[in-house]
């Protein structure tokens, strides 16, 4: 009785979804309710978590749950460190859901709604997930190799150099163009930079509390970050309120670049426990929270989404960038 309703609700999810994709296809008008693409999404990511990221993991990697992982192996304290599962997820998470997922449906909204939404959902669902899903799987299974080193073992040493090098010019253009975007969100912004910046000694706080202090509680140390964090953000206001304070926070685009780069070196040498894990999981905490409070919001005032589906820009005459839909959709949305 149980796994018919359990069955039941399956089938619901897939058909609610799948009305909703379709109401999101066929519709007609310069607007449409917001809480369509929510419901679709939802539905749409729920049924590829319960169903194909099972059948990926276990009858196509074949995970086990008796392995040890190269944390657990190796840990030299330093870059494999055994984590908990949720600081390992908002870590993973954080480095994922930066500003390109943002920033990318932004610019291709020109083209309208409906090529970005059934690339997000679809392409998410069935290319970049599994693709970081195997990628891991792959590291993990080969002591926490890096994809160029894993290239090298599988195809010789002269393919993996030109796919290192190939990695290292597609993560320079990448970490150049989410850097610009933060550069312009912080420059000459004393609250966003003040809030960002504080969650530099909350994240050490909380990396020595888990190490040192009161190790595998979780869920002491996230309400601690949690309090801060909310904290910070709160003192922001104030901070820019203030003349004094607020020039001390103020910084422009050219020495914002500088604190970034500087920043991502200095994290890159210290343990992964002291900085750069309760960071991540620290932010997974602000991002998660935003989605969370747009979606209770959209499904309070269910809002129209002011924009036909496809508009004459698909053909590569807009006004934000000059590219097709094909193969600029898939470029701009990665």
């Amino acid at each position: 009785m149980q796994k018919s309703l359990v069955s039941l609700t399956w089938v619901f999810v897939a058909i609610l979804g799948a009305i909703c994709l379709g109401v999101l296809a066929l519709h007609k008008g310069e607007s449409i309710n917001t809480l369509w693409l929510v419901v679709a999404s939802a539905c749409i990511y729920s049924i590829g978590y319960r169903f194909y990221s099972h059948f990926i993991a276990y009858r196509v990697l074949k995970l086990d749950d008796n392995r040890a992982t190269p944390a657990c192996i190796r840990n030299d304290g330093k870059d494999f460190v055994p984590t908990d599962k949720a600081i390992t997820f908002g870590h993973h998470f954080a480095a994922i859901a930066g500003a390109g997922p943002l920033v990318g449906p932004i610019l291709a909204a020109q083209m309208g709604y409906l090529p970005s939404i059934l690339w997000i959902l679809i392409g998410s669902v069935l290319g970049g997930c599994v693709h970081d899903f195997v990628v891991l799987f792959a590291s993990i299974r080969r002591d926490g190799k890096s994809l160029g080193e894993m290239i090298k073992l599988e195809m010789g040493q002269f393919v993996g150099m030109i796919a290192s090098l190939g990695i290292l010019g597609i993560m320079l253009i990448i970490i150049a163009i989410l850097a610009m975007v933060v550069v312009k969100a912080l420059a000459h912004s004393p609250w966003g930079f003040f809030t960002i910046a504080m969650t530099i000694p909350i994240a050490i706080l909380m990396g020595l509390y888990m190490r040192f202090f009161r190790p595998h509680k979780i869920l002491e140390v996230s309400v601690i970050g949690f309090i801060l964090l909310i904290i910070a953000i709160y003192a922001g206001k104030y901070i820019s309120l203030d003349p004094k304070l607020a020039s001390i926070f103020t910084f422009d685009a050219s020495s914002l670049a500088w604190m970034i780069m500087g920043y991502g070196f200095v994290a890159s040498i210290l343990p992964v426990w002291f900085l750069l894990a309760p960071r991540d999981y620290l932010s997974t905490f602000l991002k998660i929270g935003v989605i969370g409070v747009l979606v209770v919001a959209i499904v309070f005032v269910a809002p129209p989404l002011q924009i036909p589906k496809i508009t004459p820009f698909v053909d590569g005459s807009g006004p934000v960038f000059a590219g097709s839909v094909f193969p600029f959709l898939f470029i701009t949305v990665a």
